[in-house]
């Protein structure tokens, strides 16, 4: 009979083992693909077919995301038809409170076309919606409003699931690929690269990519 038991305790105790190491094994990530690369769900601005990518992993609520924002939008301006500018969602919740719900603003938004239209909303008002602890949502819906959106379809594709999913896409692809863990953090041309502390170090990162790939340089008189 003891030795009936002590066989019976290593068979429980192999097969709690095993489901331990499968369970913990199992990836709960919905991301597939190459994060590396344009993806045919990214949020593009600019030329799609622009032969460089600038992917940014951002969080609305970041105030660092926040002071490149302006600058952003300059160099888009400068490399128009040249570089594909692509925003992918990396809310640190723990940090950042608001920050998975401004992103389910943005994808809201994008249900209706108009995903730009509410990220640069929310990169302008970010002192007014971050610093609320109440009524966060209320303010997105009146963003929603500005720009033109169904409410009723805005509110729902708020609260929806498949919203969540899209957010939650873009965080596995930055952990995954590129065990990413601040913001912003950007990728060019495949690869992580520092963050430049100013426009003029932004252009030379993009200019060297550009001449890589055989491209014109910009005008920029």
């Amino acid at each position: 009979m003891n030795r009936f038991w002590i066989v019976l305790s290593i068979v429980v105790v192999v097969f709690i083992g095993l489901f331990i190491f499968n369970k913990d094994d199992t990836p709960s990530s919905n991301f597939s693909g190459d994060a590396t690369k344009v993806l045919e769900q990214d949020h593009i601005r600019g030329d799609k077919n622009a032969p460089v990518a600038l992917i940014e992993y951002g969080d609305f609520q970041c105030p660092a995301c926040g002071s490149f924002y302006p600058m952003l939008k300059t160099l888009e301006e400068t490399y128009q038809g040249k570089v594909q500018f692509v925003f992918r969602h990396f809310p640190l919740s723990q940090i950042h409170p608001n920050a998975f719900a401004a992103a389910r603003a943005s994808e809201a938004a994008g249900k209706q076309g108009k995903f730009f239209e509410m990220h640069d909303k929310l990169y302008e008002t970010q002192t007014i919606w971050g610093s609320s602890t109440t009524n966060q949502q209320s303010l997105f819906e009146g963003y929603a409003k500005e720009i033109g959106l169904s409410m009723e379809q805005f509110k729902t594709d708020y609260e929806s699931t498949e919203v969540a999913d899209r957010i939650n896409f873009d965080i596995d692809s930055g952990t995954q690929t590129f065990s990413l863990n601040s913001t912003p953090s950007f990728i060019l041309q495949d690869k992580k690269i520092e963050n430049p502390q100013d426009e003029t170090g932004f252009e030379k990162l993009i200019d060297a990519a550009l001449t890589e790939a055989g491209v014109a340089l910009p005008d920029k008189n």
